[in-house]
């Protein structure tokens, strides 16, 4: 699918194949059943985001929300979007290794976690990923990282 141009995570899912729906919205289940309070899910960057709003951290480096996770299909797999473990090395460590404990095999880059079927995903794993970071905890962790690249420049 290219890049959505839904207002609407109801409108985003309609335009999905039924398969990929289906998918999407038992991954979008356990993300909102363990989505710490403080982030709203939107849709953003043409995908279902889960961020932090600007009225309650407006600093950020292009003065758009902060991301803490997203929901994707795209042209050859699903994507979720973990900014929580990409931006955090004892959190990705974490995360990587309940993935492997789980048996399935994790397909991911930076931040995006890849899968073709739900049953790629171990959905119990991406619940405490998911539920792991609060609010707080994620701007100061971003804070961070944001201090590091200036001092490192």
């Amino acid at each position: 699918m290219a890049r959505s141009m839904a207002v609407s995570v109801e409108d985003y899912l309609g335009e999905l194949p039924r398969e990929r729906r289906e998918a999407l919205q038992e991954v979008r289940k356990v993300v909102l059943d363990n989505l710490p309070a403080g982030y709203v899910e939107t849709m953003n960057w043409g995908m279902i985001t889960y961020e932090i709003p600007l009225e309650r951290y407006p600093d950020t480096y292009n003065k758009r929300p902060l991301m803490y996770a997203a929901l994707a299909s795209q042209k050859n797999h699903m994507s979720l979007h973990l900014m929580c473990v990409y931006s955090h090395k004892e959190s990705r460590i974490r995360f990587e290794e309940k993935f492997k404990a789980s048996g399935k095999k994790l397909n991911m880059g930076k931040s995006c976690v890849r899968f073709k079927r739900l049953e790629d995903l171990p959905l119990d794993v991406v619940g405490d990923a998911i539920a792991g970071t609060s609010v707080d905890a994620y701007i100061r962790i971003y804070q961070e990282s944001r201090t590091k690249q200036k001092t490192s420049a």
